[in-house]
């Protein structure tokens, strides 16, 4: 068995899709909210949603090399993500409300910005604790390849 280093480990593979999966997922986002003129809920439920497929198939085979089944580990990563979503974006926007009290020269589309990055890291953080140990976890193996 070789040893985990760093650039071996699961933390390391996570924060390489993280990366595709954040770039493609902010876009998104980000595109919806400024060139589409969409909402600040409906834009990152919307990259959220783009951001998760990517995570969700590189996540399995890549980053955490589950066995898990698909049906079993698919509900538990969309209740992770919903659960990872609804705390990371509320924060943030709740955060960024109080911050405009403080800081009036920040404006509310400024403010939403500042929101959906500062989400997206929460998010991040809250989402490999749920993936590694919920979704993707030794309690996740299956135990026979006919489980698919």
């Amino acid at each position: 068995m070789k040893p985990t280093t760093f650039f071996t480990s699961s933390v390391f593979r996570f924060l390489l899709v993280g990366l595709l999966n954040t770039a493609i997922g902010l876009s998104v986002m980000l595109g919806l909210l400024h060139l589409a003129g969409l909402d600040y809920w409906t834009s990152t439920l919307l990259g959220t949603a783009v951001g998760a497929c990517v995570s969700y198939l590189l996540n399995r085979t890549f980053t955490f090399k589950s066995q898990a089944s698909y049906k079993s580990s698919l509900v538990k990563f969309i209740l992770v993500l919903a659960c990872c979503y609804l705390v990371a974006y509320a924060s943030s926007s709740l955060f960024t409300n109080v911050l405009r009290e403080f800081v009036p020269i920040l404006s509310e589309d400024m403010s939403h910005t500042v929101a959906v990055v500062l989400g997206n890291g929460l998010y991040t953080v809250l989402n490999y604790v749920g993936q590694r140990y919920v979704v993707f976890g030794s309690g996740s193996k299956k135990t026979s390849h006919l489980e698919t």
